[in-house]
């Protein structure tokens, strides 16, 4: 029996034998289960050599200490420290405690490759943002070095100009010689000529005594000449002295009216919109009733999250507004034009005008400005209107001496980039870059260049102008409205004036801008593939609109500093915009209430620029 069984032992003990575990190389999981699997068998063998060993993976859910069982003594020379073959329990519980090790270290390495990782991560990102600051010097080396050879251009150049004003010096020089010796022969010229005079008086004295008899008729006959020459100075100096006064009282009027004035007008509703409820919009009457001009709007907002204790909804919030004047929907583009008729007349007496429409998109800036394109005399904007009562007046002035001349230019701010609406032919779609720039060194006027400036004398030519622009000018379809203009538009009109007899000038400009749409950023998203030209867009509309704003907040404070160049709309009018200017603002609102959050928003704005005071205008006189 015990032979039988001794073949048994040898197994079961090379089964249970302890394997060598390599602590630096993790161990992968069936380990543990291939020793319980041995440890049961060996178990089903041998019942009372073994007790019962829990199977792995309760050793791995309970932390339990491992206990070292009592060794027994070595047979056969074998070490103390090493179980006997037969201990598979034990056995089991060593490669346990070894896998729980070897566990952890794997656990504390996959740490530091982590943290390995994220030091690799932030050395990447240093290595990114040093090439881009790399990058960035390279790029301001270059400008360095562009700026450095610009200069050495300039030095060449004035080398050049010394060496040039030298040689004239020396011309100079040898012309002041010969100057010397032409005075010297003029004076010998002048003594022979004296000699001269000296015989012709003497034969003048003997002809005076002949003409006596004669002077007594040319006498009376100078008398009658000059008592009507007299009467024709004092008419005219008469007349003069009126022009002047009727000139000093039309601005003392537009003065006492103010020189910033913001006039607002409602845009009917078109076919097809909604009708707005009662009570939306109200213009109450003046201090005189009825007759008097309305100057006043209540618009109201119902805000459906806002509600009462009882459930009901809160009453609209009713918003009041005061304008120099308002426009009610019904009005006519005549009406329009009347009110600012005297306006225009300042820029002929030489006071730079600027006119303004803001608004909203679809507001009807455009048609306020430009009217519709069809030609209908009634629908025509301030524009033609205003140009037309200027050649008008022109041609009434001439009687009495003065002359006009007018030249247009028309371009737009697309982006903060000039374009020439009026380019033609081989220059229209080209890009010009146009760009705005002092007339010349000293002065103060501003000019574009690249520009188209066109001399114009009558209607047609302002008509062929306003269409050509209405096809250059950059507009698209947004959620606000089918044809939406995308830019601002200025329509410049220099007017020079001249009275030669008295020798008296006078120029202004006069300015009348078409601005883009004021919408904010969420509500003017365009449709289509478009929709970040869209967005660029109006970031650059409401930025400009933004210092036109801070501009006239900084004219009417008398700030030292007034931040014309933020905005290349400001630097064109900054002539026309100051002290000496006197300035008006239509704002445009829209009659639907679901645009009433813009309309606020338009009608806010122009009440601050309504409380501005810019100070007494000036007339550009020589």
């Amino acid at each position: 029996m015990e032979t039988a069984l001794e073949p048994a032992k040898k197994r079961t003990r090379g089964l249970g034998a302890a394997p060598k575990i390599d602590t630096l190389r993790p161990r992968a999981p069936p380990l543990s289960t291939a020793s319980q699997s041995q440890g049961q068998t060996a178990a089903q063998r041998f019942p009372g050599k073994t007790g019962p060993c829990p199977p792995a993976t309760a050793l791995k859910t309970q932390r339990l200490v491992p206990t070292v069982p009592v060794q027994k003594p070595a047979v056969g020379g074998k070490k103390p420290g090493k179980r006997p073959g037969w201990d598979l329990k034990g056995q089991l519980c060593d490669l346990n405690v070894e896998l729980k090790r070897c566990r952890e270290k794997t656990q504390m390495l996959d740490q530091e490759n982590q943290q390995l990782r994220d030091q690799l991560r932030e050395a990447r990102e240093q290595a990114h943002t040093l090439g881009t600051e790399r990058s960035s010097l390279e790029g301001e080396l270059a400008r360095v070095r562009a700026q450095a050879e610009q200069g050495q251009q300039e030095l060449g150049s004035l080398s050049a100009r010394v060496l040039e004003l030298e040689e004239r010096l020396g011309t100079q020089e040898g012309l002041v010689h010969v100057l010397q010796k032409e005075q010297l022969e003029l004076q010998q010229e002048r003594r022979t000529l004296t000699t001269r005079l000296e015989e012709q008086e003497k034969r003048l004295q003997a002809s005076e005594a002949a003409l006596s008899c004669s002077q007594a008729e040319v006498a009376s006959l100078r008398q009658e000449t000059t008592a009507q020459a007299a009467l024709l100075a004092e008419r005219g100096d008469r007349l003069h002295g009126l022009e002047m006064e009727r000139r000093r009282l039309h601005n003392q009027l537009q003065e006492l009216k103010g020189n910033i004035r913001v006039f607002c007008r409602v845009r009917p509703v078109l076919a097809g919109e909604p009708t707005p409820s009662p009570g939306f919009l109200l213009f109450p009457p003046g201090p005189g009733g009825p007759s008097d001009v309305p100057t006043r709007l209540s618009l109201s907002r119902s805000d459906d999250r806002r509600g009462t204790l009882t459930g009901a909804p809160a009453p609209p919030t009713r918003h009041d507004f005061s304008f120099d004047r308002v426009f009610p929907p019904e009005s006519r583009q005549e009406e329009v034009f009347e009110e600012i008729a005297m306006l225009v007349q300042s820029a002929l007496d030489g006071y730079p005008v600027c006119i303004f429409a803001y608004g909203q998109t679809g507001s009807g800036k455009t048609f306020t400005m430009e009217g519709r394109p069809e030609g209908d005399p009634q629908l025509e904007g301030l524009i033609p209107r205003a140009l037309r009562h200027l050649f008008s007046v022109a041609e009434e002035m001439s009687s009495q001496g003065w002359t006009y001349s007018f030249v247009a230019s028309y371009v737009e701010i697309y982006n903060e980039t000039v374009r020439d609406l009026l380019a033609t032919g081989s220059r229209k779609g080209q890009g010009a870059e146009c760009e705005i720039r002092r007339a010349g060194p000293g002065s103060e006027e501003l000019t574009v260049t690249n520009a188209r400036y066109v001399p114009v004398s009558c209607e047609k030519q302002v008509r062929a102008l306003l269409q050509l622009a209405h096809q250059n000018r950059a507009v698209a379809r947004t959620a606000q409205n089918e044809r939406s203009s995308r830019s601002h538009s200025v329509f410049q009109l220099q007017i020079s004036g001249e009275h030669t007899a008295r020798g008296l000038q006078c120029g202004a400009p006069l300015n009348l801008v078409d601005l883009a749409g004021s919408e904010r950023l969420d509500s003017s998203l365009a449709l289509g593939p478009g929709e970040r030209d869209r967005l660029r867009e109006t970031q650059a509309i409401n930025s400009s609109l933004s210092t036109l704003g801070l501009v006239i907040m900084a004219l009417s404070n008398k700030e030292p500093h007034v931040p014309y160049r933020n905005s290349k709309l400001t630097y064109l009018l900054q002539n026309s915009l100051g002290g000496s200017a006197k300035m008006l603002m239509f704002v445009n609102i829209s009659p639907l209430e679901e645009n009433v959050s813009e309309s606020l928003n338009s009608l806010r704005f122009a009440s601050k620029v309504n409380q501005c005071i810019i100070g007494t205008a000036q007339a550009n006189k020589k």
